[in-house]
């Protein structure tokens, strides 16, 4: 799920228009399939060069970041690099964005701990699975899901795994052993076994840290990078966007090609021994930071980690897990977003609660926590179409404004505050139903409604509709409700009501609006 929900980097004006670009020779469904037959043909040498130094700036990202996440996953190290290169290559032809990156991801391995028991063989199999599952959403075009999970959902799932993460490495900073893996179990032990700390591990994990902190303040004063800087000058400057970026910059993407391309990359790294991946915040800004032009400098980044599979995978043993501790905790730090907790309580404070308890559950079961989070905020939606907020006029008529959509969960409200208003009130009171908010009505509205004008009737008051939709009006009309009365606009329908000469309502057939341009004339 968090592959699904992550906001990517928004482009810059140079480089090819990845979504927009068009290959005269290619049909539109083939080229939106294989998003390389947008701009291989006008491949140049300018975005050959840029490509590559961004390739080899977020290959030498990806590699140590792969080692540290294996740790988070409960996998030896070896299995990060293995996860690394496919989605290079498969995103090469699949991708929409140029900026994005597919490999293993802090949050993503915190899952595949959770169920593949360090067990490598379940997280090859996992990463099967997964992609399979993936492909059927592209295939079926299932991207739309993905808005039912509400921001709040997000940040706190996001928020709650970068203290589960964080908080997880302390023990490897520390050079505790024996911890278990289970969140509260792992916070007592942890204080519970504080004096058993290392001092040559905490030591080195803090330097690191330092140095990384460094790092980000470097970034902070480092120019934006520029195609005519030597090659050198723009290498180190991706080297520090690369050591200090979790960020995220808001991409448009199409998602149901995404869920293609991050599941082919599941299902075919499963047969190298991958487990699951997804979209990577940090490396995907590093990427773009570094003047990235086409999908192709993920080549390069693919090359470099089997690179470093086929030379280095001896040395891997000799890592100390707690620079790679460190690595971890810098790479999750920003991704918990304090600020959401101000704004949400500025903007609406009722999305704090399925914020708060996504980020509480989460840390018994993430599953729980997502699920719990999208449930609540389905129910808040449900709500508001139940109960939309209605704009009252108490003029010389009563005016009643739907301030949203009616839909039939919204009708026993709307009758009960029609009734409480017009009805139950001495003596009765005509009353005018404003719909301009209303954009379709179904056959549980149309009903009630009915049962309204029935109502009116036998108390000798008129109810009107003011401000109708065409595909509303032409609903309404084949309906045949009795007594039904529309005007174009309120002043019409208050003078009508007041019995004032020269207000009638509209007789208007449904053959007579074929479509919504249609000037309505009075019969």
């Amino acid at each position: 799920m968090p592959s699904s929900v992550m906001a990517l980097g928004q482009g810059r004006s140079s480089g090819p228009r990845m979504a927009s670009s068009a290959c005269c020779c290619c049909p539109a469904a083939v080229q939106r399939r294989l998003p390389i037959l947008a701009w291989l043909p006008s491949y140049s040498l300018q975005w050959l060069k840029m490509d590559f130094i961004a390739g080899l700036s977020v290959g030498l990202t990806a590699i140590p970041q792969a080692l540290a996440y294996a740790e988070v996953a409960g996998l030896p190290p070896q299995y990060g690099l293995y996860s690394a290169f496919m989605g290079c290559f498969v995103y090469f032809f699949l991708g929409t964005s140029r900026d994005v990156t597919l490999g293993p991801t802090a949050i993503m391995s915190l899952l595949v701990s959770f169920y593949t028991f360090h067990e490598p063989a379940y997280a090859v199999l996992l990463a099967f699975l997964s992609g399979c599952i993936q492909l059927a959403m592209g295939v079926l075009h299932l991207g739309f899901l993905l808005d039912f999970i509400s921001c709040p959902v997000i940040n706190g799932f996001t928020s709650a795994a970068t203290v589960t993460i964080g908080f997880g490495q302390i023990k490897n900073l520390l050079g505790l052993q024996n911890i278990p893996r289970q969140f509260f179990l792992q916070v007592y032990h942890t204080f519970l076994r504080i004096a058993e700390t290392r001092v040559g591990d905490a030591i080195l994990g803090l330097v690191c840290m330092l140095l990384l902190l460094v790092l980000k303040l470097m970034r902070d004063h480092v120019p934006p990078v520029h195609p005519e800087m030597p090659l050198g000058v723009r290498l180190s400057h991706g080297l520090v966007w690369s050591a200090t970026t979790a960020s995220q910059n808001n991409y448009r993407i199409d998602a149901n090609q995404e869920l293609l391309a991050i599941g082919l990359t599941n299902v075919l790294g499963s047969f190298v021994s991958s487990y699951p991946v997804t979209g990577s915040f940090g490396r995907t800004a590093v990427n773009a930071q570094s003047g990235v032009c086409t999908p192709a400098g993920g080549l390069v980044t693919g090359v470099l980690v089997l690179l470093s599979l086929d030379y280095l995978t001896s040395l891997f043993y000799y890592i100390p897990k707690s620079a790679l501790a460190a690595v971890i905790i810098m790479a999750v730090a920003p991704l918990f977003d304090t600020k959401i907790f101000r704004t949400l309580w500025r903007v609406k404070r009722l999305d704090l609660l399925p914020l708060c308890v996504t980020f509480l559950l989460c840390f018994w079961e993430v599953q729980y926590g997502i699920l719990a989070g999208a449930l609540v905020s389905l129910l808040m939606l449900l709500h508001s179409a139940a109960r939309p907020e209605t704009k009252v006029s108490e003029g010389p008529v009563l005016v009643l404004q739907p301030a949203s959509g009616l839909s039939f969960p919204a009708m026993e409200a709307l009758r009960e505050e029609i009734l409480s208003r017009a009805l139950e009130v001495s003596p009765p009171r005509c009353l005018v139903l404003e719909c301009t908010h209303v954009c379709s009505i179904d056959y549980t509205v149309v009903l009630g409604l009915g049962e309204l004008l029935q109502d009116f009737q036998k108390q000798g008051v008129v109810l009107a509709f003011v401000g109708l939709q065409v595909p509303v009006l032409r609903v309404l009309l084949s309906a045949d409700l009795k007594g039904f009365q529309y005007f174009s606009t309120l002043e019409e329908a208050e003078k009508h009501l007041r019995q004032e000469p020269g207000a009638q309502p509209y007789n208007i057939r449904e053959d007579a609006i074929p479509d919504p341009k249609v000037t309505l004339l009075k019969a």
